[in-house]
């Protein structure tokens, strides 16, 4: 669940060459603005709480332009209470809307951090492992062209000792490497050409799909095999949390009196809203 704004506001003007700064400031202070000050713990706990920047820049990248994100809100706060915006009805409104949210936000995180633990995580996964059925899967690349006549001349090309990734590079609208798939993943078409093919073998006719005409070369055959949990897991924890908000909805409404009317003030009924979800409606598919 997001739940760090500015720091993904920072994301959007990241520049990967700002200058490095360090990292530690004045005494921990990052800056100080009209009196008021701004530290280095802000500006990395939002660096932290954000895994999508942290694989992209290092702390010290990403503190020149965070800083200056920092320094720009806090002036316009400033701005604004000098203005005396926070006495201003659409502030106090926006303001009870805004604790509403995210009093909601911070209720269905601890509610949710509760129920998707590291040991329900592997339990899932444990799941996944037994309930997995290997498939064939090839690793493949294609050359894709407009035409019959010129996926003809491709073929041509390979049968008189040509390489395969050379003439993808001067032929194909597309890159060349599909790496591994099962069959379903495919268009019928391509895939029941592809999966005729033994390994080392390219189709010696036009595959043609809605995509246009394909040469196709099978590099490898294997059976498929479960993710390994790290790859797998950000999916797990996603499906989990789902259902566990699902789950959470559908307790508090049923603990709950709710009365609807409609818009000429009849009673609709007495009970809050259900969720389509399920608890534990965790699918990998």
């Amino acid at each position: 669940m997001a739940k760090k704004y500015l720091a993904l506001a920072v994301l959007g003007v990241l520049v990967l060459g700002a200058a490095q700064a360090k990292a530690e400031g004045k005494d921990g202070v990052a800056a100080v603005v009209n009196g008021e000050k701004i530290t280095v713990s802000e500006i990395r706990k939002a660096y932290n709480e954000n895994p999508q920047i942290k694989e992209k820049v290092s702390f010290d990248e990403f503190y020149g332009k965070a800083l200056e994100v920092f320094i720009n809100g806090k002036l316009v706060y400033q701005a604004a209470v000098s203005d005396k915006i926070l006495e201003t009805p659409e502030y106090k409104d926006q303001m009870k809307l805004a604790k509403e949210e995210i009093a909601r936000k911070v209720y269905l995180e601890k509610q949710v951090d509760k129920k998707v633990t590291k040991d329900q995580i592997n339990k899932l996964y444990d799941e996944y492992k037994k309930s997995f059925k290997a498939e064939k899967e090839i690793k493949a690349k294609h050359i894709l062209v407009d035409s019959e006549a010129k996926a003809k001349e491709v073929i041509k090309k390979l049968n008189d000792g040509q390489k395969f990734d050379k003439l993808a590079k001067e032929y194909s609208k597309e890159p060349a490497d599909l790496g591994y798939f099962t069959k379903e993943v495919m268009v019928p078409e391509f895939a029941n050409a592809a999966f005729e093919l033994n390994k080392g073998k390219y189709s010696q006719t036009p595959v043609k799909t809605q995509f246009g005409y394909h040469v196709i070369l099978v590099e490898d055959i294997r059976d498929a095999k479960p993710q390994p949990l790290n790859k797998i897991e950000p999916q797990l924890k996603a499906m989990m949390t789902q259902g566990a908000i699902a789950g959470i909805f559908e307790d508090l409404s049923n603990k709950a009196k709710v009365t609807k009317y409609d818009l000429k003030g009849n009673v609709e009924g007495n009970t809050a809203a259900k969720t389509p979800a399920k608890k534990n409606d965790y699918s990998l598919n």
